[in-house]
């Protein structure tokens, strides 16, 4: 097929519509590159549910063979769970998902030994570079001793090791609602769940790619409304929503209504603190809460504030030995797990934490919810370094008020905040504000978007 990859190798991955954009062909190229480029004499590999995913998987596998690196395929399996498998096993991982993409997407999600990213800055634009001339020159002949390709199962350890790091043996009994969103956490939730002291009401557990019910993209609101209603409605503790790779989760609380990221950050990073004597740095982007460095702070940590992306998350992980990280996207990072993210792990300090007292969850998190939010905000601009421009004038030399260029333009006073950022691939602003209370925010909301608007 003919490709232009500048379409599909995003920043931290390849996505793209199948077959229109990639196919298996292009797959095992990609396997070939990475074996070539992590310089692998062994690699893992694992897939989602779509329908795409095994054999654009296999291709990759076979690519990565005949380039020498023996292939252990572990199958279905969530995003988490690949990096458990490269963590453990120490060896570099490929995850075929699109994530909360529509079904005709997929995607390759890659780590070197350990978990640790490939991304633009390290290796995929050499590999990116490889695919290309290959597609100019025809893949390249086979090594005289290709690799083999072999399976292992890795579901019970990836569960295993994920309840040594949380206790949740001794909480009280609760009822949790997950919505898997016909996504993997159909397939991971039972098995790590199995044997805790939960009723577990499953939604949308059946692993299908075409997505059935709604998006598995929880970040939306419209897909989290099934489990609002069902968390009240069963009369249960808490409900939790993965993404279609499982690699996020989001919490409502008994009421149905929806636990902010930045909370479920707080909250973790707290017990993160707790379980490491009261010391360490935890990682926070910074669209996440004052909350957060605040909570770091009182419990005894150091918190060092982060440009948005995942990269920048692990790689401040990396610098500072940071024992926890967040982001307003429901990603969170530890370094007990590589590093890596891990919306499973999160999920599970949500429950021990609500199953080690007596109240409600919503109660629970209210420490952890200090201020009002406006939530991302997009508009379309022609214009994104004039409107960030007209922004620092209208706000630049006030009293009391300081500006940072660390992502985009943030503006902060001492009761509110806001941040305006530029898409990096769409010609969209994105605005974040966060004040004392509701009418706060409302008010600096409003000014900020009548001047991107204007």
């Amino acid at each position: 097929m003919t490709a232009d990859l500048s379409q599909i190798v995003k920043a931290y991955d390849v996505r793209g519509v199948v077959p229109d954009q990639w196919d298996e062909t292009l797959a095992g190229l990609f396997g070939a590159a990475f074996a070539e480029v992590t310089e692998a004499t062994a690699i893992v590999v694992g897939h989602d549910m779509r329908p795409s995913s095994p054999g654009l998987s296999r291709a990759f596998a076979r690519g990565a063979a005949d380039r020498g690196a023996d292939v252990t395929e572990i199958g279905l399996c969530s995003t988490d769970q690949l990096y458990y498998a490269s963590g453990a096993l120490d060896l570099p991982g490929a995850m075929f998902t699109a994530s909360h993409n529509p079904a005709q997407y997929n995607g390759i999600k890659m780590c070197r030994a350990g978990a640790a990213p490939v991304g633009q800055d390290t290796g995929l634009a050499q590999i990116r570079e490889l695919v290309e001339e290959w597609l100019e020159s025809g893949a390249p002949e086979p090594v005289a001793e290709p690799g083999t390709i072999g399976s292992r199962e890795t579901l019970e350890d990836y569960a295993a090791h994920l309840r040594s790091l949380v206790d949740l043996t001794a909480v009280r009994p609760l009822k949790v609602v997950v919505d898997a969103g016909n996504g993997m956490g159909g397939h991971t939730v039972p098995t790590v769940f199995a044997g805790l002291p939960l009723t577990l009401v499953p939604m949308y557990f059946e692993l299908d790619g075409t997505f059935p019910n709604h998006e598995a993209n929880p970040l939306d609101p419209a897909n989290l409304v099934d489990l609002q209603k069902r968390v009240p409605a069963e009369g249960a503790d808490l409900g939790i929503a993965f993404d279609g790779d499982a690699d996020r989760c989001f919490v409502v609380d008994e009421n149905g209504d929806p636990v902010s990221p930045s909370a479920v950050t707080a909250l973790v990073a707290a017990r993160e603190l707790a379980r490491n004597g009261g010391a360490g740095t935890v990682i926070h982007n910074l669209i996440t809460s004052r909350t957060v460095p605040e909570v770091v702070r009182e419990h005894g940590g150091t918190p060092v504030r982060t440009r948005v992306g995942h990269s920048f998350i692990k790689a401040e992980m990396a610098r500072t030995g940071a024992i926890f990280g967040g982001e307003h996207s429901a990603h969170y990072y530890f370094k007990d797990f590589w590093n890596a993210d891990t919306g499973m792990l999160a999920a599970l300090h949500v429950l021990a934490a609500l199953g080690g007292q007596e109240g409600t969850l919503s109660a629970l998190v209210a420490q952890y919810d200090r201020y009002a939010g406006s939530g991302e905000i997009n508009s379309t601009v022609a214009d994104q370094v004039g409107r960030i421009a007209a922004i620092r004038a209208a706000y630049e030399g006030r009293d009391g008020v300081t500006l940072d260029d660390l992502d985009g333009l943030t503006v902060s006073a001492a009761d509110w905040w806001f941040n305006v950022r530029p898409s990096n691939t769409e010609p969209l602003l994105r605005l974040n504000a966060e004040a004392k209370d509701e009418a706060t925010m409302a008010a600096i909301r409003d000014d900020a978007l009548a001047i991107i608007r204007a």
